[in-house]
């Protein structure tokens, strides 16, 4: 069977999930100025994206092996498509146009969700060699995803003009709707070889299961803690302006993350994978520590660079580590640890603003706490080998 077309429709799906992610933050400005949406409001709408994910991430769990993985893989690149499509119409035939923008973002996050939970098992059940590089590299393509995003659509802005941006939403939507075809034909295999996985109550019963859980808790955090306060820590760093700051904020943060991947992608075989993330955790407790305490805004901006790389293997590098030590683990398995990375990919950020303002605006304070994340995936790591160790002797 062609499983590199296999390979190839799960790269576009993750691409897929980094435009319905990325895209949109890009608009908030010309959505409070051309629809006169309060900043408040607008802040809703990546709440909305990723509690959306989550409950699909619950949901998933239970029906996706009852429904079966094509049906779903291919509802993901539907309602992708036809979230961005409405992206660009429904917030002018709405009578209140951010009821027409949040409608739009639950679509496609829907999509965005059903690929998180569905792709990477998808390619996990797929007979390639050398399993952790290639989970590797299929991360990747999200993190080069938010790059073209970023940069194609600041370049169609500058060219184009903004006001413009409903035909760029349509023009992403091209994307998923050619994936459509891609996962409607490619072979796809069932992660557990067709049995019937473990249900959540059965996970729950696995100590396993507690550390695969704290692991994503952690990956996702260290990642977003970081990345999501990229654009304000190089406007304050730098003094960039917004589109500048965005470029060397959070881009470069996803080129770092995309070049350790593909990297890891290429050359994993022959690392091992737990020592390697647990030198990942203790270099990204390093960049917090340079981005947070150092006095020198350059040093400070390399600090967040260097946390791209390092985090970079934390999320794919979880699911290799712990899938084959729960081999039964199934849909379920896969649903929760993408809602464990969900979850800390909400708090971790919320967190470190909520210490950067009561550290009175000072966002470096807010960054130093984020850096406990790292510090417990690189614990975790050390009791897991420790443990196995242990029951081998």
């Amino acid at each position: 069977m062609n499983y590199k077309k296999t390979l190839i429709a799960c790269y576009l799906g993750f691409i897929t999930q980094a435009i319905a992610a990325n895209f949109a933050p890009l608009l908030f400005l010309t959505f409070h100025n051309s629809y006169d949406i309060p900043l408040g409001k607008i802040a809703l709408i990546p709440a909305v994206f990723f509690m959306t994910q989550l409950i699909v991430d619950i949901i998933c769990a239970q029906v996706v092996d009852k429904i079966g993985y094509r049906k779903c893989v291919v509802t993901s690149e539907v309602t992708s498509a036809a979230g961005l499509v409405l992206l660009g119409f429904l917030p002018d035939l709405m009578p209140d146009p951010f009821i027409g923008i949040i409608i739009s973002v639950v679509v496609y996050a829907i999509g965005s969700g059903l690929i998180e939970v569905l792709v990477s098992p998808i390619v996990e059940a797929c007979p390639f060699e050398h399993k952790e590089a290639t989970m590797s590299l299929l991360h990747s393509f999200y993190c080069w995803g938010s790059v073209g995003v970023i940069l194609l659509s600041t370049l169609f802005f500058r060219f184009v003009g903004i006001q413009n941006w409903k035909i760029l939403t349509c023009i992403w939507a091209i994307v998923p709707v050619v994936n459509v075809f891609n996962f409607a034909s490619c072979p796809i295999e069932h992660p557990t070889g067709g049995e019937k996985g473990m249900g959540i109550i059965a996970l729950f019963r696995l100590p396993l299961f507690y550390v695969a859980v704290v692991l994503m808790v952690c990956a996702g955090a260290s990642e977003l803690s970081m990345a999501q306060w990229a654009s304000a820590f190089a406007e304050a760093a730098l003094g960039l302006s917004k589109t500048a700051g965005d470029l060397a904020g959070p881009c470069l943060f996803a080129v770092a993350m995309g070049i350790c991947r593909a990297l890891f992608g290429k050359f994993g075989d022959r690392i091992n994978l737990i020592k390697f993330m647990i030198c990942s955790g203790i270099t990204c407790v390093i960049s917090y520590l340079l981005a947070s305490l150092s006095p020198l805004p350059i040093v400070s901006l390399a600090g967040c660079l260097i946390c791209g790389f390092s985090v970079a293997i934390m999320w794919p590098g979880t699911i290799s580590v712990c899938s084959p030590r729960i081999p039964k683990g199934g849909t379920a398995f896969f649903a929760m640890l993408a809602m464990a990375g969900d979850l800390g990919g909400s708090a971790g950020p919320v967190l470190v603003g909520n210490i950067s303002q009561a550290a009175g605006d000072n966002l470096q304070r807010g960054l130093l706490a984020g850096g406990i994340f790292p510090i417990v995936l690189v614990a975790a790591l050390i009791g897991l080998t420790l443990s196995e160790k242990k029951a081998k002797s």
